[in-house]
């Protein structure tokens, strides 16, 4: 009955749509027309951002940083910053091998897939390893977040993998904690938080709008993905209520990572060189932009950075302030995992044309 009830009122939004009942001003103020039925909303700041403000995905992208070493030798699958304290974090699967604090020996990477046991790694802006976490029973890396408290942060993942499909295991639900150097956390540490803002969904990770305060979240519900919008502060306090909501578009290749910015939401999708039908130089990575309002596509672009990688693998999207004081001036990120194998590397480029 209850899982019922949650789907009636996941209609009931998204017949609405984003372009109709829930038009422009709802999203900008912090979603009161979704909120009628709950609370009034007060007016959230929109961070100085039009609405109507996206990238230029046909630009060309420069490097932050190429070939850097993370701290397991697996390829990385998303990325977030602390732009405040000008930290870079990533995730990726534990490296087979390895042999934590309470295991009886070491673990192969199969299995470290199989249970989603992750490796995050912080680095500075020029891709240098500052610290790394371990967690064990997270999931598959697909997004994260960077939440900046004081001289560090605290991260948003999934957590409480189920391997659904017999080989990698997938979070159900959300978590944040705070970045520990050489910690190890599972699911049940008393250091994490998990929260679960769609009731009867999987597959489910996060990100955060830094220059909005805004989380994005992927879930898939009925076998369908879609994206929630939330206000951070809201999610904090355990309050779901989505400002936008929408129905992930058809993709022609993997998906590999997402974020939000304004009135936009980015996915990247594509596979490495030799797989999926990519072939150097050109590949199969894409970038495409989705309107908050409606759920629509306005922009899908092939992209071409970083073509002369030997192994070229898209994976992770983030946004970065470079000045935190001025969140109009951002910069769309994406990652590729690089490097040979049993020695994978991280290299990242952004886009920073704003229109």
């Amino acid at each position: 009955m209850q899982d019922r009830q949650g789907m009636s009122r996941r209609r009931l939004i998204r017949t609405a749509g984003l372009g109709g009942a829930i038009g422009l001003g709802a999203i900008w103020a912090g979603g009161a027309a979704l909120a009628a039925s709950t609370a009034p909303a007060p007016a959230r700041p929109s961070g100085g951002i039009d609405p109507a403000t996206r990238f230029d995905l046909a630009a060309p992208g420069t490097a932050l940083f190429e070939g850097r070493p993370l701290h397991d030798a697996t390829v990385i699958q998303s990325l977030a910053f602390d732009n405040v304290n000008k930290h870079v974090y990533t995730v990726q699967l534990m490296a087979g091998g390895r042999q934590l604090p309470g295991e009886s020996a070491p673990v192969s990477g199969a299995t470290r897939g199989y249970r989603g046991d992750l490796c995050l790694t912080r680095l500075d802006l020029a891709g240098n390893e500052l610290g790394h976490m371990y967690l064990t029973g997270f999931g598959h890396g697909v997004q994260i977040g960077a939440e900046p408290v004081g001289s560090s942060a605290f991260l948003w993942t999934e957590v409480d993998a189920v391997a659904d499909d017999g080989t990698n295991g997938w979070g159900t639900q959300l978590a944040r904690f705070r970045f520990v150097d050489g910690a190890v956390r599972t699911p049940d540490s008393p250091e994490v938080r998990r929260l679960r803002p769609v009731a009867g969904s999987d597959r489910t990770t996060c990100g955060i709008d830094p220059a909005t305060g805004r989380l994005v979240m992927r879930y898939r519900i009925d076998g369908a993905f879609r994206f929630g919008l939330y206000d951070l502060s809201d999610v904090r306090r355990n309050r779901f209520v989505p400002l936008a909501d929408v129905a992930q578009p058809t993709l022609s290749y993997s998906f590999q990572g997402y974020t939000s910015y304004g009135g936009h939401l980015y996915l990247l999708e594509g596979t490495s060189y030799g797989s999926g039908g990519s072939q150097p130089p050109t590949g199969n990575t894409y970038l495409t932009c989705v309107d908050w309002r409606t759920g629509a596509v306005v922009d899908r672009r092939l992209v071409t950075d970083a073509a002369g990688l030997p192994f070229r693998e898209p994976e992770g999207l983030a946004i970065q302030l470079p000045d935190p004081a001025r969140p109009d001036r951002a910069r769309l990120c994406f990652g590729f995992a690089s490097g040979v194998v049993g020695a994978r590397t991280a290299t990242v480029y952004y886009k920073d044309v704003l229109s």
